[in-house]
């Protein structure tokens, strides 16, 4: 599929499921994989969950919605798509600047993003290692204590040099498909990545079901409490839901630039919500039985997987193969979900310079290795180094921890937050009825949504971000 761009022809995605597949890759990472379940875990589970489930179809779709729309209008970046359909609204240009800063968030993130692909590699290759070592039938690592298993993350933490090399080899990954194109490369990646990510997730999940505490999970993840479901918890939900679709970052509104007219956007956007939501679930279903069987804590963020998994993997039959498969499984999701960031300040940057697409995804993969090394380093020789200490809200954060802060609780949510303001209450109403795929009461539902219950939404995650103590945290 060619998307038309008046006189000029824009690679597009090759079928409507073409594309399905690459919202979803670029949406499921480790927001589902480990974010989730912590999230679940530290917020009343079966309460959170379904409170979660609810802000997905009331606030991430209709933002998501809107910003695949936007791009899909605009045929371009998201900066000039936001440009195009500002003009066309009578509106002024600077509104360009809410993609902008969704492109600046991409490119952040990408950075320390890459850094986290790194330890997956890192993780990959120490369960290949324990398979030639012990066999496929025992428990993994079996050859070490649960001391040491404990420090193997604390001790690649320490190891700035191993770190940077492995996230160079995950930049490297990436830019060999942003490098070929949509159709060449991405899509191609997510055709086979994402296929194979949910077969992995299938399979590692009915494993718990037989081995693991699937009951205690599934109890523990949709018995409702209403007690439970306290002012933090819904707004941990509401932040989970809007960083699960991986809103603001300007992503959906690339992506969405290379869909095609014929695309109903409205039916895509709910399958990608419902596959990305789904994702988390089955996610919760797949890592907490297999922890909470081994007697371990489910809840410590990276520390869950990274930590506590490998130790569960331990003492389970089969854990070699099973700790191997769970971690190139995650390496398939960061892996799409990375090849999305980085398309994103490519994309711009294509059409900003007019350089070809190889030349300039090579400079932005630099550039983000590059910051990614300092990220990596910032847990070890320069974790003295704080570049915005001088700010209170980042104070004695490290390079790392400051790109994920700045993107987390700035950013992302202000970004956000001025495309629903821009889509409910400035862009051109026949603009966004010829491109939301809507009709009737559905329309009006969706726009009220827009305009009034996703800005309420992000600016309350916003303001708490900025202000924590609100929450008492």
């Amino acid at each position: 599929m060619v998307a038309s761009t008046g006189s000029t022809a824009r690679e597009g995605w090759s079928s409507r499921s073409a594309f399905v597949l690459a919202a979803v890759g670029a949406a499921v990472g480790l927001g589902n994989l480990v974010r989730f379940p912590a999230e679940a875990a530290n917020n009343g589970g079966g309460a959170f969950v379904l409170f979660y489930i609810a802000c997905i179809l009331l606030i991430g779709l209709p933002v998501l919605l809107s910003e695949t729309l936007i791009g899909r209008h605009g045929q371009s970046s998201a900066v000039e798509s936001v440009k195009r359909m500002a003009e066309e609204s009578g509106a002024p240009k600077f509104w360009s600047n809410i993609a902008g800063l969704g492109v600046a968030s991409a490119f952040l993130i990408l950075a320390f993003y890459c850094v986290i692909g790194g330890w997956v590699l890192y993780y990959i290759g120490l369960f290949t290692v324990d398979i030639f070592q012990s066999g496929v039938s025992g428990g993994a690592l079996t050859s070490m204590s649960v001391d040491e298993i404990k420090d193997i993350f604390p001790a690649l933490q320490k190891d700035g040099f191993t770190m940077s090399v492995l996230d160079v080899v995950f930049v490297l990954a990436t830019l060999a498909f942003v490098a070929r194109g949509v159709s060449g490369g991405i899509e191609k990646a997510s055709v086979w990545l994402m296929p194979a990510f949910f077969f992995l997730l299938a399979g590692i999940t009915v494993y718990g079901a037989f081995t693991g505490a699937f009951l205690e999970s599934l109890s523990y993840l949709f018995t409702f409490d209403a007690s439970k479901l306290t002012g933090p918890v819904m707004l941990a939900a509401v932040g989970q839901a809007f960083f699960s679709l991986s809103l603001g970052v300007a992503g959906m509104m690339t992506y969405g630039s290379y869909v095609g007219r014929d695309v109903n956007l409205a039916k895509t956007s709910a399958t990608i919500a419902f596959a990305d939501t789904s994702v988390a679930l089955i996610a919760g279903l797949c890592i907490f039985p297999i922890v909470l069987a081994a007697g371990l804590s489910s809840d410590g963020g990276l520390g869950l997987m990274f930590d506590t998994l490998p130790h569960a993997f331990q003492s389970m039959p089969f854990g070699t193969v099973i700790g191997l498969a769970f971690f190139v499984m995650v390496g398939f999701a960061a892996l799409t979900s990375s090849i999305s960031l980085m398309e994103v300040p490519t994309a711009w940057a294509i059409d900003k310079f007019g350089l070809g697409r190889a030349p300039t995804a090579v400079i932005v993969a630099i550039a983000a290795a590059a910051l990614g090394v300092v990220s990596a380093y910032s847990f070890n020789s320069l974790s003295g180094f704080h570049p915005l200490g001088f700010i209170p809200l980042f104070e004695g954060e490290a390079v790392f921890s400051a790109l994920d802060s700045v993107t987390a609780k700035l950013l992302m949510p202000i970004g956000a937050l001025l495309v629903s303001i821009f889509i409910g209450w400035v862009a051109d109403r026949r603009l966004i009825d010829n491109e939301n795929g809507l009709d009737g009461g559905l329309h009006l539902f969706w726009r009220f949504l827009v305009r009034w219950l996703c800005p309420v939404a992000l600016t309350a995650i916003l303001i708490v971000g900025i202000f924590p103590e609100i929450l008492g945290s």
